[in-house]
C-alpha cells in the first residue's frame, strides 16, 4: 500500500526469544534509506511493549523507500521491508469517488480507499499506455540541430516551456518563432532557418487538457475488472460476468477488457506510451 507525501507511516517490528515468546532485544536500530539515498536513523528503538518495537516516520520525500531493522545482543535478529510514496501530484485519471461509485462502494465506506487510489494509479499507466499522456506531466527530451524540424517523443503536447543548448558555443533559439504541432510533437521554426547545429535540450508539458469520456470511462471499466480479479464472488461477481478474468484479450493477456480496449480504439498510438 502506497502513502501520501507527508504522512507519518507506521513501522513495526517484532522480536521473540528463542522459544518464540515475545522478548526485548539488547539494542534495536531502524534504518530508513529514502529515494534519493539518504538516510534516517533511530538508534535506538525503544520497545513500545515487550518485544514490539514501532516508529512513526514523517515522510519527505516520493518514492520507493527501503527500511532496515537490526537488533543486536540479546535475541539479535533483522528485518527489511520497503513502502512506498505517491507523488504529491499523483497521475490519477479520475478521482477516488467517481472510482468507489464505479465499484459500488459506499461513500462512507473508506477501509479499501487506498488501495482504491493504488489501483487507479495503475489503471492510469494502462491507459496512458494506449493513447499516450493524459495526466499533464513535464517532459525532457535532446534534439539535435542542423535540421528543418523536430519531433517530440511524447505526445499529445502542450507547450514548450524551454529549449536551451547543450554546448557553450551554440547559439539560443527564441521561443517565440517555434510552432508545434501537439498531436504530432513535430516542432517547426516560424522564420523559414533550420535549426542551429549543436545538441539542444527541450523541456516541455505533455498530457491532455480535457479527458475525453470515453477514455474516462474506459478507465473505470479498467479499474473495475482488476478489483474484480481482487475480491471476486466478494464483490458480486456472476459466472456470466463480461469482466471474468478468464475473458482474454488477444495481445494484451487478462488484465485488460475488451469493453474498455474498444473505448480507446480512436485515441490509440500506434506504437503505445513509452
Amino acid at each position: 500500500m502506497s502513502y501520501d507525501l507527508g504522512a507519518v507511516v507506521p513501522l513495526s517490528m517484532k522480536v521473540q526469544d528463542a522459544s518464540g515468546a515475545p522478548a526485548n532485544a539488547g539494542n534495536m536500530r531502524l534504518t530508513i534509506t529514502l529515494p534519493d539515498g539518504t538516510t534516517t536513523v533511530v538508534d535506538p528503538v525503544t520497545p513500545a511493549s515487550t518485544g514490539v518495537y514501532t516508529h512513526g516516520y514523517q515522510t519527505v520525500q516520493s518514492g520507493l523507500h527501503q527500511v532496515r531493522w537490526l537488533a543486536t545482543g540479546a535475541n539479535a535478529c533483522a528485518s527489511t521491508d520497503v513502502f512506498d510514496i505517491r507523488a504529491a501530484a499523483a497521475p490519477m485519471l479520475f478521482s477516488l469517488a467517481d472510482a468507489k461509485d464505479q465499484l459500488a462502494i459506499p461513500a462512507t465506506s473508506t477501509g479499501d480507499d487506498d488501495e482504491i487510489r493504488d489501483y487507479i494509479a495503475a489503471t492510469t499507466v494502462a491507459v496512458e499506455y494506449f493513447v499516450g499522456p493524459v495526466i499533464r506531466r513535464t517532459v525532457r527530451q535532446v534534439l539535435q540541430g542542423d535540421r528543418g524540424a523536430w519531433v517530440l517523443h511524447t505526445t499529445p503536447v502542450l507547450s514548450i516551456t524551454s529549449v536551451t543548448p547543450v554546448q557553450v558555443w551554440q547559439l539560443g533559439i527564441e521561443m517565440g518563432v517555434l510552432d508545434v504541432d501537439t498531436e504530432t510533437g513535430i516542432v517547426r521554426r516560424t522564420d523559414g532557418i533550420w535549426f542551429y547545429s549543436g545538441d539542444y535540450r527541450v523541456v516541455y508539458e505533455a498530457g491532455r487538457a480535457t479527458v475525453q469520456p470515453n477514455v474516462s470511462l474506459a478507465g473505470k471499466l479498467i479499474l473495475q475488472h482488476l478489483w474484480r480479479t481482487r475480491y471476486g464472488a466478494a464483490r458480486g461477481v456472476s459466472s456470466a460476468d463480461d469482466f471474468l478474468a478468464t475473458e482474454q484479450v488477444p495481445g494484451f493477456g487478462y488484465a485488460i477488457p475488451n469493453r474498455a480496449l474498444q473505448l480507446l480504439q480512436n485515441d490509440r498510438q500506434l506504437d503505445g506510451f513509452a
